[in-house]
């Protein structure tokens, strides 16, 4: 697509977070010229969300200093931002959207960054539980903060037990709660690593002090005398003074659902980002897409992925076709471990171990399918986390009897020499 062709065109982006902001300023780098308007329901400048559970949490900074990026940069690449403002409608036949006032915005291209939101579980009583709050959004954290400076007792219950949970009640055991987390599955971190990862942060967690339960389905919640009495079916009881539910997310799917456009675990798009209608296209944690490498379908939420399809969907806007085929990566920090994840881990049918015997709190869990390795997770070991993501990307095959040998050099020659 021409400059020229372009300097006439709309592209309204739906969401401003990684995902919708990145892209905004990638249309404009890959050269359109055309308006570009940002809408979120959430009033406060495009900010971080990883720091939001850890740092973030744990300091007095403002939510200013993790801002993406400043009110100037958007004005000098002229961007429109339309903060606390919410979209209510999409009509892809007249190609316009409908804004909570009414007001009637038309597009030529669309982009839907609608991300996801916390789940907030049936749990009976939740909805007058006192001092509950997820941890999604900046004013999530904020709400926290605030309200855990003025409790007395420092009573936290944390339902559910994956990354997010963790982090939070990290970051919180350290401002000096006395923190306490219920998961339901039999172990920590079930859905998304091995069990000996599990019992790695089950029990770094127990060594700073936070007492893990597993197999703990919550039923009620119940004031009494100022704190939350939280029930299981087990008829086990915990007293909280403040409740930090952590049990999963909900894709942002609605608005696409009732235009129309093709649902399956997310907003199903092709390679290029692009949704059922061929002038909508979907980025971020709201996507169901296709990875080549993997031969499967994936929703993703993390920051990797909003940020590099925001750069694939732009470039397809422009004519500019790039297929999305990435290895996802994550990470987690808490206390004093740091967290590496490359790869997708589901159809693993082995794991191995490499301990790195030189220092304490160092290793890594390498997840094969047969002999293709398929993921890494790294504890304090970046060596591990770079050495895993070029072999998964170039599917070389690895000597593992060299692989779990500690004594054995760490090296791309050496482990994959017989």
């Amino acid at each position: 697509m021409s400059i020229q062709t372009t300097k006439n065109k709309s592209c309204i982006i739906i969401g401003a977070s990684h995902a919708g902001v990145n892209c905004a300023f990638a249309l404009r780098k890959e050269g359109w010229e055309g308006s570009i308007t940002l809408f979120d329901s959430d009033p406060i400048l495009p900010y971080h969300r990883p720091p939001l559970s850890k740092k973030y949490l744990t300091s007095t900074d403002e939510i200013e200093k993790n801002i993406l990026k400043s009110s100037d940069a958007y004005a000098k690449s002229d961007i429109t931002l339309q903060l606390g403002v919410k979209v209510k409608a999409i009509h892809p036949n007249k190609k316009t959207i409908v804004l909570e006032s009414d007001d009637i915005q038309i597009y030529d291209k669309l982009v839907l960054a609608t991300g996801a939101r916390a789940l907030i579980p049936p749990i009976l009583g939740i909805d007058s539980a006192l001092n509950l709050f997820p941890m999604r959004t900046a004013t999530d954290s904020n709400n926290i903060r605030t309200t855990f400076q003025k409790l007395n007792n420092k009573r936290v219950v944390v339902i559910g037990g994956g990354y997010i949970g963790l982090e939070t009640a990290a970051s919180l055991r350290k401002l000096g709660a006395t923190v306490t987390i219920l998961e339901r599955e039999e172990r920590i971190l079930s859905r998304v690593t091995a069990p000996e990862m599990s019992d790695f942060f089950n029990q770094l967690h127990h060594d700073n002090g936070v007492n893990i339960f597993a197999l703990k389905n919550v039923v009620s919640i119940q004031g009494s005398d100022g704190h939350n009495i939280i029930q299981c079916d087990d008829g086990s009881s915990y007293i909280a003074d403040m409740i930090i539910v952590g049990v999963g997310i909900r894709v942002n799917q609605e608005l696409a659902q009732e235009a129309g456009l093709e649902i399956e675990n997310g907003i199903k798009v092709n390679p290029y980002c692009q949704t059922s209608d061929e002038n909508i296209y979907a980025i971020g944690d709201c996507t169901f897409h296709y990875n080549p490498h993997y031969d499967c379908y994936v929703r993703l939420e993390n920051v990797q992925n909003a940020v590099d399809q925001a750069k694939n969907a732009a470039a397809a806007i422009c004519k500019k076709d790039t297929i999305y085929d990435t290895i996802p990566w994550f990470w987690s920090d808490q206390y004093d471990v740091k967290l590496q994840m490359v790869g997708l881990s589901k159809a693993y049918n082995e794991i191995l171990i490499r301990k790195e015997i030189t220092k304490s709190n160092c290793f890594s869990v390498w997840y094969f399918k047969d002999e293709q390795l398929l993921a890494v997770d790294a504890i304090n070991n970046g060596k591990a986390y770079v050495l895993g993501t070029k072999f998964i990307k170039s599917g070389q095959l690895i000597n593992k009897s060299k692989l779990i040998d500690s004594s054995s050099e760490f090296n791309p020659i050496n482990l994959t020499s017989e």
